[in-house]
C-alpha cells in the first residue's frame, strides 16, 4: 500500500503497513547491522523511520579483495562484496541485540541462486525483523546480484520465490544498470513485491595512473553519493508511473544529502527516502533532513509527508521520452 499519515507527527508515515517515525531509511551497507554509528555522540536510530541491515547471504562471506572503497568527485565507489557472517548468525546473535522500540529494522537478502534468496528469506521470516529487502542489484559481486537485477524476468523469478517464503513485507531493490526499469518494476510488482527501492548504486571504476591498474580490487564497484542523484531522481520518476497504478510505495535513494534532496525525491514519487553515503561525512545528517522537511511542510501548509508524494507536475502530463538533447 502507498504510505499514509500514521500519527499526528507530520513526518510519520505508514509504509507497507509499518509505522515509520520519519520518511528517512538508513540504507544497507552504510550502517552495518544497526550499530555502526551508535558510538557517535548525538546519533540515534530514532531519527530514521527504518534501518536496512547489511546484505546477508546463506553462508558467511569474506567479501572482495582490497581496495574496497574509493572516494570520487561528489561520490564514492565501493566493492565490499557482501562480507557478512551468514544468516544464521545474524538471526541468532545480532537481531536479539537490536532495540526494535527505536525504529524498524529491515533485512537485506542476497544470493547467488534463486534458491539461496528464498532460503535466506525463509530464515528471516521466522525472526523479529520487520520487513525484507531483496537485493537483486548489487554491482560488485561476480555471481548473482546484478545478473538477476538487470533482467526483468529473472528479477521477477527471485521476487516470486521470496514471496513464497515469507509473509513479511517485501521490498525489491532495483538496479539502474538496465535497459527498462519500468518493465522490471512492473514484473516485480506482479511477482508479489510490496514496495520498491529505487535505485541501487551505478556501476563504475577508477584507475591509478601511477600503476595503471584499477583502484578497486574487484575492478568495478558501485558509485553512490551526490554524483548519481540526477540519475536516481529520474528513475524514481519513471518507476512511480508504474508503481502508483498498483498502489506500491517507493523508497527513493541515491545521493540524498539534504532536506531539499529528500523533498525532490518525495515530489518525484517516493514515499520514503534512503540516506547512505551522506552518513560517512555527516553522521547527524538525518536530524537536519527531518528538520528541513518539517519546516517545508509547515511553510507550505501541508499536514503530512504523504501530501507531497508524486506531486511533480510532470506526472499529470505525457513526459518526454527523448534520451537527450545533443
Amino acid at each position: 500500500m502507498m504510505a499514509t499519515t500514521a500519527s499526528a507527527s507530520p513526518l510519520a508515515i505508514e509504509f507497507c503497513g509499518l509505522r515509520f517515525n520519519s520518511p528517512i531509511v538508513l540504507l544497507s551497507g552504510c550502517v552495518g547491522f544497526g550499530d555502526e554509528y551508535t558510538r557517535v555522540e548525538g546519533f540515534s536510530n530514532r531519527d530514521a523511520g527504518a534501518v536496512v541491515l547489511k546484505g546477508t547471504t546463506l553462508e558467511p562471506r569474506l567479501g572482495n579483495p582490497p581496495h574496497r572503497i574509493y572516494e570520487t568527485p561528489m561520490g564514492m565507489l565501493n566493492a565490499i562484496g557482501l562480507q557478512n557472517p551468514g544468516v544464521d548468525h545474524v538471526v541468532s546473535a545480532i537481531l536479539p541485540t537490536l532495540d526494535f522500540s527505536e525504529t524498524r529494522f529491515i533485512a537485506n537478502v542476497c544470493g547467488s541462486t534463486i534458491e539461496e534468496y528464498a532460503e535466506v528469506t525463509r530464515r528471516f521470516d521466522d525472526s523479529p525483523i520487520d520487513a525484507i529487502e531483496i537485493n537483486i542489484s548489487c554491482p560488485n559481486i561476480k555471481e548473482g546480484g546484478v545478473q538477476f537485477g538487470n533482467y526483468p524476468e529473472m528479477s521477477a523469478r527471485v521476487v516470486a520465490a521470496c514471496r513464497a517464503a515469507t509473509k513479511k513485507p517485501l521490498i525489491t531493490k532495483l538496479s539502474p544498470n538496465q535497459t527498462d526499469i519500468r518493465e522490471n518494476a512492473r514484473l516485480c510488482i506482479e511477482a508479489g513485491t510490496d514496495a520498491l527501492a529505487v535505485i541501487n548504486t551505478v556501476m563504475g571504476m577508477a584507475i591509478d595512473t601511477a600503476t595503471r591498474r584499477p583502484v578497486i580490487g574487484n575492478i568495478q564497484g558501485g558509485l553512490s553519493g551526490p554524483a548519481i542523484k540526477p540519475i536516481a531522481l529520474l528513475k524514481v520518476h519513471q518507476v512511480y508511473e508504474v508503481a502508483r497504478k498498483h498502489n506500491v510505495p517507493i523508497i527513493g535513494q541515491g545521493g540524498i544529502c539534504s532536506a531539499n534532496d529528500a523533498l525532490e525525491f518525495l515530489i518525484a514519487g517516493a514515499s520514503a527516502v534512503g540516506v547512505g553515503t551522506a552518513l560517512f561525512y555527516d553522521p547527524l545528517v538525518c536530524k537536519k533532513i527531518n528538520a528541513g522537511i518539517a519546516e517545508y511542510l509547515q511553510r507550505h501548509g501541508l499536514s503530512s509527508v504523504r501530501e507531497l508524494v508524486g506531486t511533480c507536475t510532470a506526472h499529470s502530463t505525457a513526459a518526454p521520452q527523448t534520451q537527450g538533447c545533443c
